[in-house]
């Protein structure tokens, strides 16, 4: 929880933010926590200011990244197709209400509808971003399958047969494009393994 606690340090001060937010922070370590959740949890969000940690400098307006970084999952309902809006309706809300500036909100707000993932990201910001979010595609093999099976867990409503099938296609469409990471440093790292993890995951829903 280190991680957690020196990013909401200094991002929210970084930020303008009237107080230090701390009612806030719990609110969000909570949600977190929910028991819906079981990629979309704490372990996520740590991993995620991990990457932006050793990735900061990167970064053209590091504060506003690593707000993002914590709301962007703030709401978290399977069933639901708009979690980023609700979520980044919720920064917004909260920021405002804290003081911060207006257009601070306003890209912070676009940097958490760019995990949407449905459209190239706009600037340098929402590059890193979204290749901070995708991170997990190149994790180690150990950690790839429990995401693997974490995501399962989270659907676990959905018939097996019916999953499998949009599992696949949501990993082909990942592994079809020209490039996972917009970012040289991510693309480095994390390209090459990543490709590797999504064969190896378009295989098992395969052959299951």
């Amino acid at each position: 929880m280190e991680v957690l606690a020196h990013s909401w340090q200094r991002a929210w001060p970084g930020l303008g933010a009237a107080g230090d937010g701390e009612a806030l922070r719990r609110e969000l370590l909570a949600r977190h926590a929910e028991p819906q959740r079981h990629y979309h949890t704490l372990q996520h969000l740590e991993e995620c200011l991990g990457h932006f940690e050793a990735a900061r400098a990167l970064a053209q307006r590091p504060h506003e990244v690593e707000m993002a970084l914590w709301f962007h999952d703030a709401i978290y309902d399977v069933r639901a197709g708009d979690n980023e809006r609700r979520s980044a309706d919720w920064a917004r809300q909260a920021l405002t209400a804290a003081g911060v500036a207006a257009d601070s909100v306003d890209r912070i707000d676009d940097l958490i509808m760019a995990t949407r993932h449905d459209a190239a990201p706009a600037d340098a910001d929402a590059r890193l971003l979204v290749d901070i979010d995708l991170s997990i595609l190149g994790a180690p093999r150990p950690r790839f399958d429990e995401y693997e099976r974490q995501i399962r867990q989270e659907y676990a409503f959905v018939p097996r047969w019916l999953f499998r099938r949009k599992r696949r296609a949501i990993l082909r469409g990942f592994l079809e494009r020209p490039v996972l990471y917009s970012t040289p440093h991510f693309r480095e790292a994390l390209e090459s393994r990543a490709r590797e993890n999504l064969r190896v995951a378009i295989t098992a829903t395969t052959n299951r």
